[in-house]
């Protein structure tokens, strides 16, 4: 988590794109899905189309609003304004960088999660950021925001939520390397 980028839209790169086609056996089968969603970003796009998914892009799957942050790594954010990432990382509420809290940003993905129809779908696949994964984590299993800090999420891996809008189950399965 540390050495993503906030609110990076670059497009896939060659190893991003090399890794993808190594894990694609494994991922191609989500194309099943009844709904297929994706985030706005370039890179999510390019990823769920290459796939075969055909997915909806989703406004509300965009990364966490980083304000003046925005591609910056945390570490280089951390060595421009050290006070301003220790009171962004202390405070859920918080917005130093001028940008999204990371409260809103949690309960944006938790809204669009918990407005996804559940009735007669069989499966939804959603190719997001890592960092919208983890906000849906959090909000599927009600954990307090700063638990959002210690869930790693993997680029190309696979997390399955299993419920309803209020219930949901988190499924681990081994990864797709």
């Amino acid at each position: 988590m540390w050495d993503e980028r906030f609110e990076d839209d670059r497009p896939l790169d060659r190893t991003g794109w090399h890794e993808m086609r190594r894990v694609a056996h494994a991922l191609i089968p989500l194309s099943a899905a009844d709904l297929r969603y994706c985030s706005p970003t370039r890179r999510s796009r390019a990823t769920g189309d290459a796939l075969g998914f055909a997915p909806l892009v989703q406004p509300a799957l965009r990364d966490c609003g980083m304000g003046r942050w925005r591609g910056l790594t945390l570490a280089e954010a951390a060595a421009r304004e050290p006070d301003a990432v220790h009171a962004w990382l202390a405070d859920p509420r918080g917005a130093p960088h001028g940008g999204e809290p990371l409260l809103s940003f949690i309960s944006r993905v938790g809204g669009w999660l918990d407005t996804r129809p559940v009735q007669d779908i069989a499966a939804i696949v959603a190719v997001v950021e890592p960092a919208v994964v983890r906000a849906a984590l959090v909000h599927a299993l009600r954990a307090p925001p700063p638990t959002y800090w210690s869930v790693e999420v993997r680029p190309l891996s696979t997390v399955t939520l299993t419920g309803t809008p209020g219930r949901w189950s988190l499924s681990l399965e081994t990864g797709v390397a």
